[in-house]
This record gives C-alpha cells, sequence and structure tokens, in this order.
C-alpha cells in the first residue's frame, strides 16, 4: 500500500522484441506483397524459405548501358528483427567484380550503413540506414551503385583500383566474365 508522498516509477521496455519482430514481420510481408503485385524493373524478390520472412533473395538484373548489362546477380537481403530501424545486411551470392561489393559479397554503400553519425566523418546521417527506407528504395540504390561505383569508399580496393586505372581494361574483362557467369548460373 502507498502512503501519501511516496512516488511510484515504472519502467516499461521501449523495445519489445516480440512486439519489434510482429511489426517487422508486417512491414516486410507488406513490402513482399506490394513487389509482386507491382514489379520494379531491374530486380525480383522473393523469400527463400516461406517461413522466414526476414530472409530474402534478390536478383539484380544488369543494369542498361553499364559493364554490368546482362547479368543476373543474386544476393541475399538479411533482416534485422527490429527492422526498418535498422538496416538490412547485402550479400552477393553470385560471383561480382566492383568497388563497392567486398570479395565476400558483402555490399557496402551508405543506405545500410547503421543510422547516426558517421565515425569516420565521411557520410552525413541522412545517406545511411533511415527507417523510411523499403526493399524497393535498397534494390533501387543497389542498381544506381552498380552504374556508378564509389571509388573514395571501396570494399574491394583490388576492384576500386583497376576501376579508377584502367576501367576498360582489366576491370571491364572481370566484370564481362562475372557476368557471362551469372548468365550461366540463371537458369541452374
Amino acid at each position: 500500500m502507498l502512503e501519501a508522498g511516496q512516488v511510484v516509477v515504472y519502467i516499461v521496455s521501449a523495445t519489445n522484441p516480440h512486439k519489434m519482430t510482429d511489426q517487422s514481420s508486417l512491414l516486410l510481408r507488406k513490402q513482399l506483397a506490394e513487389l509482386n503485385k507491382n514489379p520494379v524493373e531491374g530486380f525480383s524478390a522473393g523469400l527463400i524459405d516461406d517461413d522466414d520472412i526476414h530472409q530474402w533473395e534478390v536478383v539484380v538484373i544488369g543494369p542498361q548501358d553499364t559493364l554490368f548489362e546482362g547479368g543476373f546477380f543474386k544476393a541475399y537481403l538479411t533482416f534485422p528483427h527490429d527492422y526498418p530501424h535498422r538496416p538490412p545486411k547485402m550479400k552477393f551470392i553470385t560471383e561480382i567484380w566492383h568497388p563497392n561489393v567486398a570479395k565476400n559479397g558483402d555490399v557496402c554503400i551508405s543506405i545500410l550503413h547503421e543510422p547516426g553519425e558517421d565515425k569516420f566523418g565521411y557520410e552525413k546521417p541522412e545517406e545511411r540506414w533511415l527507417p523510411i527506407h523499403t526493399v524497393e528504395t535498397i534494390m533501387i540504390s543497389v542498381i544506381s551503385m552498380l552504374a556508378d561505383p564509389n571509388g573514395d569508399s571501396p570494399a574491394n580496393v583490388d576492384a576500386a583500383k583497376e576501376w579508377r586505372e584502367d576501367p576498360c581494361g582489366e576491370f571491364k574483362r572481370k566484370v564481362a566474365r562475372c557476368v557471362r557467369k551469372s548468365q550461366e548460373m540463371a537458369f541452374d
């Protein structure tokens, strides 16, 4: 029993993991349904496993008038359970030679970096992840990245060096090999 003058403080968790997962799942299901209803040019998306809404498979079609044209590059998008408050991770499964894709396939672009200030001062907070981003905005950014690499912040230093120094030589040959390989694997 409380006496006069006593104060009761209730601590309420702002991040109930079950509530976040439910909201995350609902949002991802809505985005998937929208993409199925109104496909966006340049990529296709679906679930890796119908029982896990947080694991997506996407196929990026190499943008026209780029070295990647004609390629079918498979990647996985892995969404955290507190999506959209935190960004997904994206990893190409198909080999791709690009300055902003690590040799292990991890995609490194601003839109997929954790929200907030960049500790290196390279990116503005508004260039990083924001909860308003969707699978569609992520994929449009990735397609744009293929067409216009960012050589200032490479995930693959070797690819960035070739792209800067000899874009029509060794870089172009390696990309062409990846495109051919992606075409061969597209129908496996």
